[in-house]
């Protein structure tokens, strides 16, 4: 069985934890994710399971979070679960709030947060974090697609936004609240989040762990992601499964080959400058 399946994260459970119950469930120790959440974080969390395990880099594409966020309040983790590390009132307006959210449309340079999975020499950063290792954070470039603003509030000198993003893959929402408050003169937190989507997949396709348990699920066919796609006739087949180097028939850079029965034999992907040829990128 080589499936992808839409879970909805609760809230309290590690990226890890969900692959470990879906594991104990199918009976099998090859699942992975195709994105971290947060323990905090709710919502779209992709599983593939056994051989679809090898698809988790075409799967995690552009995601789409709600959030809510507290500006005027920081933690070592950048959000409400973090130690408390400073606090100051403000006033800003709504105003000068929306426009610096607009203002964040397009692609920055964002710094990875401290408490993350993030690797530097080997080790994750949350490691050196624990142990109070000073080591320097790492920057990469994020593409914040779509934003917009769905809501302010004033509470106690603070001020709560929500708001809903399209961001690219790695982009951490704690460190986009983090630069927004930065920008707007004062700190700010991550108070809740929820994926509501990742590329096609939707929270309302998305199963509960419940629901898992009581086998109320479908399951995704890997044929299913979104990819150029063949049938291609017994001889192609059989060259395709020995993984040869074939003429390339169609637009762009990837392609999965179907057998007659329209099962996934193979994705390949471009090989050769001139494009005139593929090779296997991955066998199913």
């Amino acid at each position: 069985m080589n499936k992808i399946l839409i879970i909805n994260k609760p809230k309290g459970l590690t990226s890890r934890d969900v692959v470990n119950i879906i594991g104990k469930k199918f009976n099998t120790k090859k699942v992975g994710h195709a994105g971290t959440l947060d323990p905090l974080a709710t919502g779209v969390l992709v599983i593939c399971i056994n051989k679809a395990t090898s698809l988790v880099d075409l799967l995690s594409g552009y995601k789409t979070y709600k959030a809510n966020a507290t500006l005027g309040i920081e933690t070592d983790t950048l959000d409400i679960e973090g130690k408390i590390l400073k606090e100051e009132n403000i006033d800003i307006s709504d105003k000068d709030i929306r426009n610096c959210i607009n203002n964040f449309i397009g692609k920055y340079n964002q710094m990875v947060p401290l408490y993350s999975a993030t690797k530097i020499n080997g080790k994750k950063l949350y490691e050196y974090a624990r142990k109070n290792i000073e080591v320097e954070l790492p920057s990469k470039e994020v593409d914040i697609k779509n934003i917009k603003l769905l809501s302010i509030k004033r509470n106690n000198n603070k001020i709560e936004i929500e708001f809903i993003c399209e961001v690219s893959k790695g982009t951490y929402i704690r460190s986009l609240i983090k630069d927004i408050a930065s920008k707007l003169g004062t700190v700010g937190i991550m108070t809740d989040l929820v994926r509501i989507s990742q590329g096609k997949y939707k929270i309302e396709d998305s199963y509960t762990l419940e629901d898992i348990e009581k086998d109320n699920y479908k399951l995704v066919d890997i044929t299913d992601i979104d990819i150029n796609k063949e049938i291609v006739d017994i001889e192609k087949e059989q060259k395709i499964r020995y993984g040869q180097i074939i003429e390339k028939t169609f637009n762009g850079d990837l392609i999965m080959y179907l057998n007659s029965n329209k099962e996934a034999i193979a994705i390949y992907k471009t090989y050769d400058k001139d494009k005139t040829k593929v090779k296997p990128y991955k066998m199913f």
